[in-house]
């Protein structure tokens, strides 16, 4: 099943961007039957991908959500830059250091 949904997105992913090489797909199991998909790719490419007001993003999420429903799964995507995602895992880094630390 997750299978499917992945080769949907890579697919998909690969024909809008340049640098395909670049991109990584990234899939979190957050709770039986829901999935997290995130794209991490080259800032331009995100830009390709999100599109014009977000058009070409908010289609491609209502593709996978269409394909993941048919298949009983609730799935979500996040379209990130290597950047982005670096600082976001700085961050949750971070947090779980905070959390470790006995007050």
């Amino acid at each position: 099943m997750i299978n499917h949904l992945r080769n949907f997105l890579q697919y998909v992913a690969v024909n809008l961007i340049d640098e395909p090489k670049h991109a990584q797909l990234k899939v979190t199991e957050l709770g039986p039957d829901r999935l997290r998909f995130k794209l991490v790719l080259t800032k331009k490419d995100v830009a390709m991908l999100i599109g014009r007001n977000g058009f070409t993003a908010s289609a491609i999420r209502g593709l996978l959500k269409a394909a993941a429903q048919a298949r009983g799964i609730q799935a979500l995507l996040q379209i990130h830059s290597h950047e982005d995602e670096i600082a976001l895992m700085a961050r949750e880094d971070a947090e779980m250091q905070q959390q470790k630390i006995p007050r």
